[in-house]
């Protein structure tokens, strides 16, 4: 039996395991009230996340910085891709406003990929991690950023902000790249991490793969040992789900037995934090996960 225990997908009904209630109630109508009142967005809704009706339930959110036009287009991301709007001066200041109306504890900020701008919007992503420092200090902050191009001055921006955890996705396996992120670079996102834990080895870096896209088990096993070996400390395993029929189809579905087994393969490789499941997403349950496993040092 294969490591991820998976199967062609066939037209006809997801599987069981992929079906689950929606959580709804007052409080998510409050946290997408207060997000429309201060003109912010979230990768959870923009992106279409399967776990979007439970954390909006539990009142806590991913903020997408820097709009919600992208300047790349992936085949499996339903971020809108278009011409931005220049950076949004007060955005920062914004975000920090509604994370501490929200009281969060912990506070997960990503962006969109601006290949307009000089330095990849890593400015504005290092002034909202210092704004929502100065309204909540004691909360946590975790970065998702784009590849910035690869440019180490932006990484290092982003750095200067010292956010807890600076998470960049992998996303996939190499071979898909060239088809699925034609515009990214496996290469460059590798040299990304590596390059953070250089510069700063005490920093906590994530990444994250989905399976699903047509990799096999062998190419999957081969970028959490890349991973790995860019001493990354935190690993997300999820299954890919189609957005729209526009994105690119399912390729197979992964059962939870074989995420169970995934996650195996990435503790033997020695990451220190594992979190693998059908609808496990980078951000999702971005707090629990953080403090399940020791603080690189």
């Amino acid at each position: 039996m294969s490591v991820a225990d998976s199967k062609r997908v066939t037209p006809g009904p997801k599987p069981a395991w992929l079906k689950v209630p929606i959580p709804h109630g007052p409080t998510q109508a409050q946290l997408t009230r207060l997000l429309r009142e201060r003109n912010l967005h979230t990768v959870c809704e923009e992106a279409r996340c399967p776990n979007l009706g439970e954390c909006f339930s539990r009142g806590t959110a991913t903020f997408m910085l820097l709009g919600d036009r992208c300047t790349r287009r992936c085949g499996y991301c339903s971020v809108s891709t278009g011409k931005p709007l220049p950076p949004d001066p007060g955005e920062p200041a914004r975000v920090a406003e509604a994370a501490a109306r929200l009281g969060l504890r912990y506070v997960v900020l990503t962006a969109v990929a601006r290949d307009d701008l000089d330095d990849g919007g890593a400015g504005q992503m290092a002034d909202t991690v210092a704004e929502v420092r100065r309204r909540l200090p004691p909360a946590r902050v975790e970065v998702l950023t784009p590849d910035y191009k690869g440019e180490p001055a932006a990484v290092g921006r982003v750095l200067e902000a010292a956010p807890d955890v600076y998470n960049h996705n992998i996303e996939m396996v190499p071979r898909l790249f060239a088809r699925l992120r034609p515009q990214g670079s496996y290469r460059r996102s590798l040299d990304l991490l590596r390059h953070i834990k250089d510069a700063r080895p005490r920093q906590a870096t994530k990444s994250g793969l989905m399976v699903g896209l047509g990799e096999t088990d062998e190419e999957a096993e081969q970028v959490l040992h890349d991973l790995r070996r860019a001493r990354v400390d935190t690993v997300t395993i999820g299954q890919y789900l189609r957005p729209t029929r526009e994105h690119t189809p399912v390729e197979r579905y992964v059962t939870p037995e074989g995420f169970r087994r995934l996650e195996e393969r990435a503790r033997a490789l020695g990451f220190p934090t594992v979190y693998a499941g059908v609808f496990v997403r980078s951000s999702f349950n971005a707090e629990e996960v953080y403090h399940r496993g020791p603080l690189p040092g």
